[in-house]
């Protein structure tokens, strides 16, 4: 049986304000992305949602960002590439902590929203984000959007690297991720997700909107933890994945890690 992960971004809440059922997708996904602090997530929030996925079962990774907690993590930000380094390492310890207190650890890492796309397109962002990584524990996991400079940074650096693609995004004719101010960029759909998805697996390649395939390995899929839709997206894709013969698994099992 073919084994694939799936992943979603989580602890996105902050102080007061919640956003996303954590309980209900970590009953669904192998991997948690969980934010850091600096575009959502506290101390507290990171600690519970650890604690959470151990007893689920559930690997966790570092989901560090720009600091913008205003913008969600989705505003683009310029700055110099030691700043960048320093920045991911910061992140990623705080959540080794967080994890070690609940006799848990960080077994993966993925940048989070215009962090994560800039990257995407951006060789010496890339090798950055890659050093910081490595820097920290050459055993980490970067899961990468797959096909990115940032997959590539990753391979380059020797990191073990898994390739991600998406279930509630759409894609453009270069294989990135369509832009969030265009209104066809989030697919709310569970169904459209999950087609999406098992063509993109079973192609072993993402397929643009005009039809053409941009090879890539895939280890990895995301559903987002902040809309409406995203714990029915993520369950129709796993149904729909498992009836395909894959069998659904956390990050370092799929990466051959575990």
């Amino acid at each position: 049986m073919k084994l694939i992960n799936l992943n979603a971004d989580m602890g996105e809440g902050y102080g007061q304000y919640g956003i996303g059922n954590d309980a209900a997708m970590l009953e669904v996904i192998g991997s948690a992305n969980v934010a850091c602090g600096y575009h959502a997530g506290d101390p507290l929030v990171m600690t519970a949602t650890a604690r959470l996925a151990k007893e689920k079962g559930v690997s966790i990774g570092a989901h560090p960002a720009f600091p913008d907690l205003q913008g969600f993590g989705r505003r683009k930000m310029v700055l110099p590439l030691d700043e960048l380094e320093a920045m991911m390492v910061y992140q990623i310890g705080a959540l080794m902590a967080v994890a070690a207190s609940q006799g848990s650890r960080v077994s993966h890492v993925k940048p989070h929203g215009a962090l994560n796309n800039m990257a995407a397109e951006d060789m010496e962002m890339s090798r950055a984000i890659a050093r910081a990584v490595r820097s920290v524990d050459p055993g980490l996991i970067l899961l990468a959007t797959a096909g990115s400079c940032l997959c590539k940074a990753g391979i380059e650096l020797g990191l073990p690297t898994a390739g991600e693609i998406f279930a509630d995004r759409t894609y453009d004719e270069q294989g990135n991720l369509t832009s969030r101010s265009l209104p066809h960029a989030v697919i709310h759909d569970p169904e459209q997700s999950a087609e999406q998805i098992l063509s993109f697996v079973q192609a072993g390649k993402i397929i643009t909107p005009s039809g053409k395939g941009i090879e890539t390995p895939i280890h990895s899929i995301c559903v987002h933890g902040d809309t409406a839709e995203a714990v029915a997206i993520a369950h129709r894709v796993k149904e729909r994945l498992e009836q395909a013969g894959y069998r659904l698994a956390p990050l370092p099992e799929v990466m051959g890690l575990a």
